[in-house]
């Protein structure tokens, strides 16, 4: 039956991208984009609570938006490298941003190459410097600045470019587009935003407009984290107590020394003086100072009155401004490049993918980062526009996951994917074929810890109705949420006598896919010892 249905599947694409006396298909282009961080609650497909980002959201009026898009590792490389190798983190052995990335992994770049795509990669790749299979890189090493940033090139070594970093990378993708793009032969292009990664420093005609709004207050930033175990209340990642002052809410060292705040972590007043005093131009941080001093000057006299509670929600505000306020430079870019796209008369044979390397807190249970199973880390924005194939404004409530990525783009473009690759092809999401669809759960597998932000170990399975995780090494925890009856993820369940047949079924289900890609308790104990080896844990 998938057989089947792939050829004619394959006979609906020949007949789309056929004309006149030419026999053979034009496999599609496809373009890429990807952001750091982007949680989908700053999306306004998703919700236009925080802000709008129209050039995205023509994504999915024009395509397809994934409600249960999610991750199975949230954390930046890791994520990475599952969706380049099409392989959980335990397989591909990324399975934390310490450890370094085996190029021994065949990625799905490296396979559309050599099978006739021109490829390119410009922005944020996070890991190496030498991705394989790319006719032309231009990456920023490690995490990149936003200011006046360098990148390492595949030709001109490493560079420094004047400017702001999303912008820059825009500048990149668009000169590739028209200048270096071999016409008659299709592309893969990766678009890949620093933005809008800690620490969210917005381009000046953004915090100029950003830094004067107010954001609505998520309705768990006061959370205490009853109802759940030891990982939500132990984890380091509250606004308040782990953020750091000068870094992330951008007040001057010689302020917080004067106020008697102390560095919530060694990095703190390093970061603000490596990113805005030691990188900006002259003209660039006078204009952030114009900005941002009224703004350190107004704390500086109120902080010695504020609550706790006054304390939270300003630091909230604070980084709302900056977080959205990075945001607003990417959405432009994607609205550049999908415009260019149309004036190129490359639209109609072009799949666009922008998604984000995973979720992220915005304030919710009053945290900031990713890392959780729950929710705002858990899932991401995945949108999808494929003219002629995807049904325009479609909505697709089936859990995907960026494990799929790599069969997907190996499907469209009529190349059999690697028998090891452990994801599913979304073609048939994308064309409405459903009845080829019957993933109905997915595993997750978090690894890091101990570590920065202290979320403990952990690995569950996830349904659009419930979700199980088991939290290990350090502790032994279950927690079972009722996704439909708890969206927020506020009570865990697992004892409640009335979820008693749920959690034997997902604990059995939960052993299956444990099974199914190869993950096991000797593997947990594999990558434990490796921490062990490198010193990180006794």
């Amino acid at each position: 039956m998938k057989t089947l249905a792939r050829l004619v599947f394959g006979i609906f694409v020949f007949s789309l991208t056929s004309c006149g006396g030419d026999t053979s298909p034009e496999p599609p282009n496809i373009l890429f984009i990807m952001s750091d961080d982007h949680a989908y609650q700053a999306i306004s497909a998703y919700s236009d609570k925080l802000m709008e980002t129209p050039n995205i959201d023509r994504i999915a009026e024009e395509g397809m938006l994934f409600n249960n898009a999610c991750v199975t590792n949230s954390i930046c490389a890791p994520s990475r490298a599952v969706i380049l190798t099409g392989k959980h983190s335990h397989i591909n052995g990324k399975i934390d941003n310490r450890f370094p990335f085996d190029t021994t992994n065949v990625t799905f770049p490296q396979i559309l190459h050599e099978n006739g795509y021109q490829t390119a990669m410009f922005g944020k790749l996070h890991f190496g410097n030498n991705p394989k299979g790319f006719d032309q890189f231009k990456i920023l090493p490690g995490q990149g600045n936003y200011y006046n940033p360098d990148f390492n090139t595949k030709y001109e070594g490493r560079i420094t470019l004047e400017g702001y970093t999303t912008d820059i990378i825009t500048e990149m993708t668009l000169d590739w587009l028209k200048s270096e793009r071999e016409e008659g032969k299709p592309f893969f292009l990766a678009y890949l935003h620093k933005a809008p990664h800690r620490e969210w420093l917005p381009a000046e005609r953004h915090f100029k407009e950003y830094t004067q709004k107010t954001f609505p207050e998520p309705p768990t930033l006061f959370d205490d984290y009853e109802g759940r175990g030891s990982a939500a209340k132990e984890a380091e990642m509250n606004l308040l107590k782990h953020m750091n002052w000068a870094g992330d809410s951008k007040i001057k060292p010689e302020v917080m020394e004067e106020l008697g705040i102390a560095p919530t972590a060694d990095w703190d007043t390093r970061a603000y003086i490596n990113n805005i005093r030691n990188r900006m131009t002259e003209e660039q941080l006078a204009a952030w100072n114009e900005v941002y001093d009224p703004i350190v000057e107004d704390f500086r006299e109120r902080y010695p009155e504020m609550s706790e509670k006054e304390l939270m929600s300003w630091r909230y505000q604070r980084y709302m401004q900056d977080y959205l306020g990075s945001i607003a430079a990417v959405d432009e870019g994607v609205g550049q490049v999908l415009d260019y796209l149309e004036e190129a008369g490359l639209a109609d044979n072009t799949i666009v993918v922008y998604t984000s390397d995973q979720g992220f807190y915005l304030g919710e249970h009053g945290w900031f980062d990713k890392r959780f199973i729950y929710d705002e880390s858990f899932k991401t924005p995945l949108l999808i526009r494929w003219p002629g194939v995807v049904e325009q404004g479609t909505v697709c409530e089936e859990m995907v996951q960026n494990l799929d990525f790599a069969q997907t783009f190996l499907d469209v473009a009529g190349i059999e994917a690697p028998g090891d690759m452990q994801g599913e092809s979304l073609v048939p999401l994308l064309s409405g074929n459903m009845s080829e669809w019957d993933r109905d759960a997915v595993y997750y597998h978090y690894y890091e810890y101990p570590a920065v932000h202290m979320v403990k170990r952990h690995y569950g399975i996830v349904t659009t109705e419930y979700k199980l995780a088991h939290f290990y090494y350090d502790v032994d925890e279950w927690e079972l949420y009722d996704r439909k009856k708890d969206p927020l993820e506020l009570n865990n369940v697992y004892d409640d006598p009335a979820y008693t047949d749920v959690r034997a079924e997902l604990h059995a289900r939960l052993d299956e896919l444990r099974e199914y890609y190869k993950d096991s308790e000797e593997l947990d104990e594999l990558y434990i010892e490796k921490y062990r080896e490198q010193g990180i844990i006794e």
